[in-house]
């Protein structure tokens, strides 16, 4: 960056003092020899941040010129000069990345001394803050920076594309050879047309034809998807890594494994980590249970492909991938670009940008996703066909991405409910999904799923109905389910007491609560428990309390 000398600084001075008004990124002060620090550093968020909103390189502070009339005054703040310089330091403490004056100058003039701070504009992607803050400018006043505006610097870095960087000084001899020869494979499996002609390219002519390097030149993407482990260095200070974590049923770490580039390869050897078991469940009138895997793979491999294709890799963190005995977690770095999962559902056409596309549109070339923006969509669809739960999306905390596949079924009217209504739309199975995982649902939706009579309960506590005999036009089969699952739980606290011969109220609850079904709350639960107590000793005369009603003890009356 080029220092300014005397004269191309008064002419600059010039240049500003003409302007009719102050703008967004030049602003004048007086600025007595106790200007506040703070305002000093919000003045350098604001200036920052709207340079570059206004397109300019940089913005500019000026110490001893009236902000009116731009008259000359003079300023005696910090007139030691290393006191001066010792600002860089000093602001640099409290911004992100610790961004700092890119100069400051002093000009001298007979009616007094003016300082010229010049400010960068903040980088594409990264709003500037001072203390957690970010600041701007309406007009001529300080303010802070609006939302718009803080989103608007935030998708600059994206639309850059970071993947189709170039490696400065990586050759071919970067990549692995085995990940090139499997780029092949899965090239000719996506362009079977082009399997003759692949085989006849050279390596680097093949790696330009899949869009993975650029006139030969090795690009990050390239690096990622196929590179040596110890090419990693190129993307520096960015990591590549994906780490897979096993945990038991008390979220105890049992095992882990790092893997790195090339992930072409190592996506393979992490799938190959994840024990898919299979899992039984039986549909209603069928005397033969529905076995199935735990995961459908293109899931799997769905879910770990969408985290590298969208990984923000200049953030310096890995893709987990966390494996429960009935759930896998996924996550990666940086911001849900399409804001929602509705509007990834919704939407019809691909996304308008992306962060990676170069390297998403390599990993489509060899056949590692599909087309571009379809693959979440795909995931629900094959969850669907399953049974099993939607894909769960939390975009909760800032610059993460959390995804979680389940391998179980979580409630039983809800996976009757799509065995039978195979014809639901989309948005309505999720909208069933965030019922039955206890998620707030829109009264939108909710009246939609009543109108379809999908769930019971009041609003906002709705559960899945449990009256699938409406839908399927089979009555008597309900209420012999019904009459079977309170008869299950009499017959349960019968055994109990076979085995223990005596009871208390605990001993009852301990048995049953978790059990019973997760519609009802605790309270709910202990007084279905009091209602079946009292029907088997009053009614069925199954069982006696030989106890007080505060300190029951019941037994078998025979």
């Amino acid at each position: 960056m080029k220092i300014l000398n005397e004269i191309e600084l008064k002419k600059l001075l010039d240049e500003f003092r003409s302007l009719p008004s102050e703008n967004e990124w030049v602003e004048f002060k007086e600025a007595k020899s106790n200007f506040h620090f703070d305002d000093l550093g919000e003045y350098f968020s604001a200036l920052s941040n709207e340079a570059n909103l206004k397109n300019q390189p940089y913005g500019w502070l000026i110490f001893g010129v009236k902000d009116k009339n731009k008259e000359i005054v003079g300023t005696q703040y910090r007139e030691n000069r290393a006191d001066l310089d010792r600002l860089k330091y000093e602001i640099s403490r409290h911004t992100n990345d610790g961004l700092s004056f890119v100069e400051i100058y002093e000009l001298f003039y007979p009616e007094g001394r003016v300082i010229m701070f010049q400010i960068p504009a903040a980088p594409k992607g990264m709003p500037t803050s001072w203390k957690g803050h970010y600041f701007g400018r309406n007009g001529e006043s300080k303010s802070p920076l609006s939302i718009q505006e803080i989103e608007s610097i935030r998708t600059q870095r994206m639309k850059e594309d970071w993947s189709a960087g170039i490696c400065p000084g990586a050759t071919i001899d970067a990549l692995d050879k085995t990940a090139i020869e499997k780029a092949r494979e899965e090239y000719k499996k996506k362009n079977p047309h082009l399997a003759e002609d692949v085989d006849k390219w050279d390596d680097i002519t093949f790696l330009n034809k899949a869009r993975v390097t650029i006139n030969g030149q090795i690009t990050r993407a390239a690096i990622i998807l196929l590179g040596k482990p110890e090419s990693e260095h190129f993307l520096a200070p960015a990591v590549a890594k994906m780490t897979w974590i096993l945990k038991d049923e008390h979220n105890i770490e049992r095992d882990y494994e790092h893997f790195g580039p090339p992930f072409i390869l190592n996506t393979n050897e992490l799938f190959a980590k994840i024990r898919n078991l299979k899992y039984r469940y039986m549909p209603d009138q069928s005397l033969f249970p529905i076995e199935v895997n735990q995961y459908d793979p293109y899931v799997i491999r769905e879910a770990l492909h969408n985290c590298i294709a969208h990984q923000d890799y200049t953030l310096q963190g890995r893709i987990n991938v966390v494996e429960k005995p009935e759930e896998l977690i996924f996550t990666n770095l940086g911001e849900f670009i399409p804001k929602t999962i509705e509007n990834v559902i919704k939407r019809d056409a691909p996304q308008e940008y992306y962060r990676n596309r170069f390297l998403a549109e390599a990993m489509v070339n060899l056949n590692m996703i599909d087309t571009i923006g379809s693959g979440i969509k795909k995931m629900f669809l094959e969850q669907r066909k399953r049974f099993f739960p939607m894909p769960d999306y939390d975009l909760s905390e800032p610059n993460k991405v959390k995804v979680t596949i389940y391998g179980k079924i979580l409630d039983y009217n809800y996976t009757r409910m799509l065995i039978n209504h195979t014809d639901l739309d989309l948005s309505v199975v999720i909208a069933l999904d965030k019922v039955q995982k206890k998620q707030r649902i829109t009264q939108e939706e909710a009246k939609k799923l009543r109108a379809l009579k999908l769930v019971e309960g009041r609003y906002p506590n709705l559960y899945v109905s449990a009256k699938i005999a409406e839908l399927t036009g089979d009555k008597t089969t309900y209420i012999k389910n019904r009459a079977f699952n309170k008869e299950h739980y009499k017959q349960m606290i019968i055994l109990f007491l076979r085995q223990y011969k005596v009871a208390n109220r605990k001993d009852i609850d301990d048995l049953l609560l978790d059990k019973l079904s997760d519609a009802l709350d605790e309270k709910q639960k202990r007084k279905y428990i009091g209602n079946l107590l009292q029907e088997m000793s009053k009614k069925d005369k199954t069982i006696v309390n030989q106890g007080s009603s505060r300190y029951p003890k019941w037994v078998l009356t025979n």
